[in-house]
């Protein structure tokens, strides 16, 4: 049984949100994380709320920025792998803590903030931050409304 989208996208609907949208996307991919480690982390919390559209755009942008087939199978599996820097490892863990609000009582840990912290200035970890955000308000739109990833990608 095919899945189909309830509506199109709600802001290709209402043009003022798509240019929220690309102010959004251009603050974070301005302030010197490097993008594979963005898409890294997009694709992290698109995985964490099942959604497919964000999935599929996430792996697709992050091979742009030069990641390999191996480590994209093993983004959800990063805690057990070798193929991820400190610094990715800090930016995955506070996309799962951010994106995984309600599994504990401190959402973020101080922990957890200070690694990020480690390997990341404050503009840095804003944009990381604002780009987490970003994604789970792009996986919550999706999942909403039942985006689908592209079927015929050729």
């Amino acid at each position: 049984m095919a899945i189909e989208a309830r509506i199109q996208n709600p802001a290709y609907l209402l043009p003022d949100a798509v240019k929220a949208i690309n102010l959004l996307y251009k603050a974070a991919h301005s302030a010197g994380v490097p993008g594979g480690t963005l898409e890294l982390v997009h694709l992290r919390a698109s995985q964490i709320n099942g959604c497919s559209a964000c999935v599929d755009s996430g792996a697709r942008d992050a091979r742009k920025h030069g990641e390999t087939e191996e480590r994209l199978f093993a983004v959800a599996a990063w805690r057990e792998t070798p193929y991820f820097t400190e610094a990715e490892r800090a930016a995955l863990d506070l996309a799962e803590s951010a994106t995984r609000l309600a599994d504990r009582s401190d959402p973020v840990p101080d922990a957890v903030w200070a690694e990020a912290a480690r390997h990341f200035g404050e503009q840095e970890l804003a944009a990381l931050v604002l780009w987490i955000a970003t994604t789970n308000f792009f996986n919550r739109i999706n999942a909403a409304t039942r985006q689908q990833a592209p079927q015929n990608w050729g």
